[in-house]
């Protein structure tokens, strides 16, 4: 058997090829949208693909899995769940594809993959347990896409919390406890590919090693353990859950109803100064600067917003800018194409220009204004007056922690649809932890036109010094 983890570190997301060598065959579970990858590393390997499988309909990216059925590979899905939960894009249609419920299962060569039925993530969950048929009779692991991760369980809550369902957090909560006991009696040996590692925003506590098994998980993951009853277990899992990106909800209708067709990575072209000009005037126009933070601060072109090009990239795009806004790009040219891929794993495709510092330095010559971010340290806080208010763009649970007294708290990834809280009469001193978060957030702020000063500075430094 072939078996190759893929790992995207911007998302934290894990996908799976596994392959037949007898036969040359492989199937990708969980493929992200830009597929070439896995079929160049396929091809690399002797291997043709002619099965993918998603494990549920996704919140995080978007699915590889329309790409797939486009190129006429085999597509398979879950049948589970209510019909909420259904691959709409699936019914109906000319693709080759094959639903599965719990206990069906397909084979790739010698490889036999089974569907588990695992909901509580969500209703329609499946895992898919992996036997090599060549060696054993029995499976030797299984992908557990957000059912079960290195550390952590899928969150539950997410229904609720980004796809906008009332009352089903609890409940879900609920399922998920009955798939845990489910768990509890597989074979201790039997390995765990998740379907996330550390990063990602699908639960609250996993860890960064690529792979498990179900005796250690058992003994140290804290959420099973948690589940010494079922309401100890609602209680902990849904405790401390992070606020998720406002892109999830775009991602579960996309991949529920099919992601946009554009034939693979947008072709972008570099724009001209005066192009960059009119870019900078157009009002369903975005000009996003995937520059350092401190060069955003020193001169950026106004109303354009900050995601440097780290791991949180794409987190900040996919929550500050909306499907059908243009985007135009300010990157380094060695850059573009990480970050036309980044945007286009979560369904942002309307990319309509790139430019440069170097550019943007001309732009400057040519006597076009440049506006500056304003700064400052903690000591503000102190010196505020009536008219300023401190708003903290860390997570609840952090805010909850610990906190700047009297600060208003909004996280970084959930402002878009929470402007209407703040008053434009106001000044705005946005602090986080060390000023990566507050940054874009004061990017965002000052393009819609609220009067902000990015607190610049470490929390923690402060907090030491405030009295008990």
């Amino acid at each position: 058997m072939y078996f190759k983890q893929f790992f995207d570190d911007k998302l934290a997301q894990y996908a799976y090829m596994v392959g037949c060598q007898a036969n040359g065959t492989a199937v990708v579970i969980d493929p992200m949208r830009d597929i070439d990858q896995y079929i160049d590393h396929a091809a690399d390997q002797g291997l043709t693909i002619v099965a993918a499988a998603d494990t549920h309909i996704h919140a995080d990216y978007i699915s590889g899995l329309r790409e797939f059925a486009e190129r006429g590979v085999k597509v398979y899905a879950s049948d589970e769940g209510d019909k909420d939960w259904k691959y709409e894009w699936l019914k109906g249609s000319d693709y080759d594809f094959e639903l599965l419920n719990d206990g069906d299962s397909f084979s790739i060569g010698n490889i036999t993959i089974k569907a588990w039925h695992t909901p509580g993530h969500t209703p329609e969950h499946l895992s898919y347990l992996i036997t090599d048929g060549a060696a054993a009779d029995e499976p030797m692991g299984v992908a557990t896409g957000d059912f079960v991760f290195v550390g952590d369980v899928g969150r539950p809550d997410l229904l609720e919390s980004a796809a906008g369902m009332q009352d089903v957090m609890e409940p879900s909560a609920r399922t998920l406890y009955k798939t845990v006991e489910q768990f509890k009696s597989m074979p201790e040996y039997m390995q765990i590919w998740p379907g996330h590692g550390a990063g990602s925003a699908c639960g609250k506590a996993l860890g960064a090693i690529p792979e498990s098994t179900v005796g250690y998980e058992l003994r140290y993951n804290n959420s099973l353990k948690s589940a010494t009853s079922e309401d100890n277990f609602v209680k902990f899992i849904l405790e401390g859950q992070p606020e998720p990106p406002l892109y999830f909800a775009r991602m579960k209708r996309d991949n529920k109803i099919g992601p946009a067709l554009i034939g693979g990575l947008p072709s972008v072209k570099r724009m001209t100064l005066k192009e960059v000009g009119i870019a900078a005037s157009k009002e369903d126009g975005v000009i996003l600067d995937t520059r350092d933070r401190n060069d955003y601060e020193g001169g950026h072109i106004p109303g354009s917003l900050l995601s440097p090009l780290t791991k949180q990239f794409n987190t900040v795009a996919g929550s500050y800018i909306t499907e059908d806004q243009q985007i135009y790009l300010l990157v380094e040219e060695h850059q573009l194409t990480e970050a036309v891929r980044d945007l286009y794993r979560i369904g942002l495709d309307n990319i309509a220009g790139f430019f440069t510092a170097r550019d943007l330095l001309l732009y400057k010559e040519q006597g076009n204004e440049l506006s500056k971010l304003d700064t400052t340290d903690f000591s503000a806080v102190e010196e505020k007056d009536a008219d300023t208010e401190i708003l903290d763009v860390r997570k609840a649970s952090e805010y909850d922690e610990s906190k700047v007294e009297g600060a208003i708290n909004i996280a970084h990834t959930r402002l878009l649809p929470r402007f209407s809280e703040l008053d434009k009469s106001k000044k705005y001193l946005v602090y986080c932890m060390t000023g990566g978060r507050s940054a874009v957030a004061s990017a965002l702020l000052k393009r819609e036109g609220y009067d902000v000063t990015l607190i610049e500075d470490d929390f923690e430094k402060y907090k030491a010094v405030q009295p008990a």
